[in-house]
C-alpha cells in the first residue's frame, strides 16, 4: 500500500461509461439518468409546490391555518425511517410501486422547504402587496410576479437543498422500487457495494462510481456559492 499511485489508468472510468471491452460493464450511465430525471422533477416540484404553501400559510386568511402550520412541523420531528413501511404500503396500494411516479411524486413536497419559505414570505413588508393589490393584482398574480421575485436567495436555498437531498435520496428509492430498470446512483451504488457485477471488492470501481456521482452535487454548491454571498453581502449593505 502507497499514498502514491503506481501509474494511473482510467480503466475504471471507462468501465463505468461502458467503454471497456472483454468485460462485464457497469450500468452507471442509467443510474445516472434515472437519478437525473428524478432529481430535476422532484427540484422543480419542491421548489415551486414549497414557495405556494409557504406563501399560503405566511399570508392567506384561512380557518385551520396555524393547525396545518403545526403539522408541518410534526412532519419535520418524525424520522424518515418511520414512515418506510406506510410509504411501502401506500404505493403498493395505490399501483405507484415500482414506477416513476412513486419515485417522483411522494418527494415532490417538503416540510422544511414550506417552512423556509414561509419564514422568508413573513419578512416581506406587507406593503408591497398591499401596493400591487390596489393595482388590481391578485392573490396568485402578487405573488407569482411581486413576492417571488424578490425571494431568490430564499429559492436558491430551496433550490441547492432539494437537489441535494434528492439526488442522495436513498431509503424512498429503496421502499419504492424493486427492478434494476429503476436503479438511482444511490441504489445502484449499494448494490453494487453488497456484492453485485462479479466477485472481489472492486475498490477502483466503487472509488471511480462514488467520485462522479459527487461531482454533479459538488458543482452545484460552488456555483450558487457566489450568490449566498452576493445576497448575504447585498442584504447587509441595506440594513
Amino acid at each position: 500500500m502507497s499514498l502514491l499511485p503506481d501509474g494511473g489508468t482510467l480503466a475504471s472510468y471507462r468501465r463505468l461509461l461502458g467503454l471497456a471491452d472483454g468485460v462485464e460493464n457497469v450500468p452507471f450511465l442509467r443510474w445516472l439518468g434515472n437519478s437525473v430525471v428524478v432529481t430535476v422533477l422532484v427540484t422543480a416540484g419542491r421548489v415551486l409546490f414549497d414557495s405556494m404553501a409557504g406563501y399560503a400559510l405566511a399570508r392567506i386568511r384561512f380557518p385551520g391555518r396555524r393547525l396545518l402550520f403545526g403539522f408541518v412541523l410534526a412532519v419535520m420531528a418524525v424520522p424518515g425511517v418511520v414512515l418506510l413501511i406506510p410509504k411501502f404500503l401506500v404505493l403498493k396500494s395505490f399501483g405507484m410501486f415500482d414506477t416513476y411516479s412513486g419515485m417522483v411524486l411522494p418527494l415532490l413536497v417538503d416540510a422544511a422547504g414550506i417552512f423556509i419559505m414561509k419564514q422568508f414570505f413573513e419578512s416581506v413588508p406587507r406593503e408591497i402587496e398591499e401596493a400591487a393589490r390596489i393595482d388590481g393584482a391578485g392573490t396568485f398574480r402578487i405573488f407569482w410576479s411581486v413576492v417571488l421575485p424578490m425571494s431568490r436567495p430564499s429559492l436558491i436555498t430551496l433550490t441547492v437543498l432539494s437537489f441535494q437531498g434528492s439526488w442522495n435520496e436513498f431509503t424512498h428509492f429503496l421502499v419504492s422500487t424493486q427492478s434494476s430498470d429503476h436503479d438511482t446512483l444511490t441504489t445502484g451504488l449499494a448494490h453494487f457495494v453488497a456484492g453485485g457485477l462479479g466477485s472481489g471488492t472492486q475498490y477502483p470501481l466503487k472509488l471511480a462510481a462514488a467520485l462522479v456521482s459527487t461531482l454533479p452535487v459538488a458543482l452545484l454548491f460552488f456555483c450558487f456559492q457566489r450568490h449566498f454571498v452576493r445576497d448575504a453581502n447585498s442584504g447587509s449593505s441595506k440594513g
